[in-house]
């Protein structure tokens, strides 16, 4: 991307910082390094090199003499250094001025997927005065946003991923009709195949029948797969984006059973897990209309009360969502209050999953879509389970 100063300067003025500290060492924060550009035109990267946006007044840069170039392709003036000692005077002299700026880090560690600066790193910055707070929401902004034609990507993306789904149950019912041994893998393996058909990047999706759909990332061997056998439940979960520049992901779990009438208990975990996501939905779509500050956290927990009011609580035993982008984990909020507390808003132009599941050692159920916030309202991308499927 080519980093917009003025709009990260904006932004950095809405949100009460001084700057924005842009820092990598040998592709350790690819958040940097995307942002920064720095992950095209073939750039060797083998040294610490710094970035800073202020809120106001000119860019300005530390990089290393003999890579000295990398960052050309960016406004504002660059300091060489050699040296450590050059190192360390020319950070005093980078944020001079500087009391509070972002950067890729994340209190405690609660979200993986931006803690990206090493603890020397922060140190060596804390040192000389300087608050840190987290980069979080700068992030989605200038990395999580889809564009109008990612968004159509993934909504075509998305419309391949229901067909693979359908197909698959189709293949499954086939065999059970006419009593022919399929199993996870070659299931896997077919769809697989799809995907390259219908113009996906091929991925190799979940398949997980009765037991192994109790484990969220069962993923079946070639080899010792387990039969899809009658009478039992069948999980697919598959993501899946096309191979293009700029695609984003869509990823969508539905859940069959192999006879003709769902036993109560799997249909009352089913309904407890859909019950949640609707919850979810009904919040997201709820804040957006009505302009609301609403943080992945909050949308985890109404989920969650609802799952735990129905007696599965401690069975649902992940986040209820991730944020979907160019990777299937993109670098925008989650919809977690569980595993961290992701206090990130949700901000108009991101997407990402709501996925609740119930899991047990002798079976499991997920439903998953994937919702898109516009200005004024969210969406839901694609058709929505109600219940188990009867495969037959």
């Amino acid at each position: 991307m080519s980093l917009p100063i003025e709009a990260v300067q904006q932004a950095l003025k809405d949100e009460g910082f001084d700057g924005w500290l842009l820092y990598d060492f040998h592709g350790s924060n690819p958040i940097a390094t995307r942002v920064a550009g720095l992950d095209r035109g073939g750039k060797m990267a083998t040294r610490r090199w710094y970035y800073l946006v202020p809120a106001s007044g000119e860019p300005r840069g530390l990089v290393h003499a003999i890579e000295r170039h990398n960052l050309d392709d960016l406004p504002g003036e660059k300091r060489p250094y050699a040296g450590r000692q050059q190192l360390d005077d020319g950070l005093r002299d980078l944020l001079g001025g500087m009391k509070r700026i972002a950067m890729e880090y994340s209190p405690g560690n609660n979200i993986p997927y931006l803690s990206r600066v090493d603890a020397g790193t922060v140190e060596a910055v804390r040192q000389l005065g300087v608050e840190i707070v987290s980069s979080g929401d700068l992030v989605q902004r200038f990395e999580a946003i889809w564009t109008d034609e990612a968004y159509k990507t993934h909504v075509a993306a998305s419309q391949r991923l229901y067909e693979i789904k359908d197909r698959a149950f189709e293949l499954v019912a086939e065999r059970m009709r006419g009593m022919v041994p399929l199993n996870e893998h070659e299931l896997q393996q077919h769809m697989v195949g799809w995907f390259v058909e219908l113009g996906l990047k091929p991925e190799q999706p979940n398949v997980s029948a009765q037991e192994n759909a109790g484990n969220p990332h069962y993923m079946p061997a070639e080899t010792g797969s387990r039969a899809i056998r009658p009478n039992e439940l069948l999980l697919l979960d598959l993501w899946g984006k096309f191979p293009t520049p700029g695609a984003v992901f869509a990823d969508i779990t539905w859940v069959g059973y192999t006879g003709t009438s769902v036993p109560e208990e799997y249909a009352r975990a089913f309904a407890a897990a859909r019950d949640g996501r609707d919850a979810a939905v009904d919040l997201v779509q709820s804040s957006s209309s009505s302009g609301g500050d609403l943080r992945g956290w909050q949308v985890d927990r109404a989920c969650r009360d609802v799952i735990d009011r129905a007696g599965f609580g401690p069975l649902f035993i992940h986040r209820t969502g991730h944020s979907l982008g160019e990777e299937v984990h993109g670098n925008g909020v989650h919809m977690d209050d569980y595993e961290t507390k992701d206090d990130r808003r949700l901000i108009p132009g991101t997407g990402f999953t709501i996925e609740p599941g119930v899991y047990t050692e002798r079976f499991g159920v997920r439903t998953e879509i994937n919702m898109f916030v516009g200005e004024r309202d969210a969406r839901v991308t694609g058709p929505v389970q109600q219940e188990i499927v009867i495969i037959g």
